[in-house]
């Protein structure tokens, strides 16, 4: 067909520049790409994909543990205590002789169930907070502000050691010390969002149509400010991993004998002198890789939300 500008056919008389009065005419629109969604940015982005494979393979661990582990986490083998990595123990073996790598490999389920679990209890009650302190300003702005800056002067330590002497240890009081001092930090971030929301001029229709207060937060404002609540719970969730190892190795987390990367490094640390390194190596380093790959992830998507 020719005549037709670019991207288009017209379809009438062969040879003809348009057809002659009347002709039937057809134009096809060139196929447009389509555009790229948040997805599709964060998984061509190598960082993105590096950190969800490593999530992903301690997620496996946490969910399968006890099948892919090549030994059981609790065998005693008292004649091969201490034992280095070898081809029957990869990871060699600790002062009880039970088997690092199989501890390692069901360690992950502990930790991968409380820090998501009290990262997003911090997230919901700071966004809450957040919303409420930046919406509603005045006096519940200043007082929930004095609270949370309180809060934040306190050191972590102090603050788990507070609930941990009024609960006990256990998995339910790391979630909720841990939720509770992230709950400031994501409010104060929640309210600056809201801070700039509330000056556009949606907020200012919502009311003249009559919308209650929790409407208007939790429906016009809180979709708004889901990126910022996106990063913050990714971030949150690096140092709630760093904080159930921490209280772990002081011995306020998982108790043993169930396999705990904190625990186990608490609990092994000491022969370092005498060169038994696998015994704190090993779990030192899945902790670690497992923040890395969140901090992998937490980057991507704060490029793709700026972008």
């Amino acid at each position: 067909m020719i005549g037709g500008p670019a991207g288009y056919e017209i379809a009438g008389v062969p040879g003809s520049t348009g057809g002659p009065a009347g002709a039937e005419v057809t134009v096809a629109h060139a196929p447009r790409r389509a555009e790229s969604t948040p997805w599709r940015l964060l998984v061509r982005k190598p960082t993105f994909v590096a950190g969800a494979v490593i999530l992903l393979f301690w997620i496996a661990c946490a969910l399968f543990g006890s099948v892919i582990a090549p030994h059981s986490p609790f065998a005693q083998q008292l004649l091969a205590t201490n034992a280095a990595p070898s081809r029957a123990h990869l990871f060699g073996t600790d002062q009880l002789g039970r088997d690092m790598l199989s501890r390692v490999i069901v360690g992950a389920r502990g930790i991968l169930f409380i820090a998501p679990l009290a990262t997003l209890l911090g997230t919901a009650l700071g966004t809450a907070l957040g919303l409420a302190m930046g919406y509603l300003g005045g006096v519940i702005d200043l007082l929930v502000s004095r609270v949370v800056e309180a809060v934040l002067a306190l050191p972590f330590l102090i603050v788990a050691f507070l609930f941990i002497v009024a609960l006990g240890p256990s998995t339910t009081t790391l979630i909720i010390v841990i939720g509770f001092v992230f709950t400031p930090l994501i409010a104060r971030t929640v309210r600056s969002a809201v801070l700039v929301e509330s000056q556009l001029d949606y907020l200012s229709s919502a009311r003249l149509l009559g919308e209650k207060s929790a409407h208007i937060m939790f429906v016009e404002i809180l979709p708004n400010v889901v990126p910022a609540i996106l990063v913050e719970f990714t971030v949150r969730l690096g140092y709630a991993i760093f904080a159930v190892a921490t209280l772990s190795f002081l011995g306020f987390g998982i108790q043993p004998p169930t396999p705990d990367w904190g625990a186990d490094i608490a609990a092994n640390y000491g022969v370092l002198p005498a060169g038994d390194w696998w015994e704190t190596i090993f779990p030192a380093l899945a902790i670690a890789s497992l923040v890395i790959g969140v901090n992998l992830v937490t980057d991507a998507i704060e490029q793709v939300l700026a972008s």
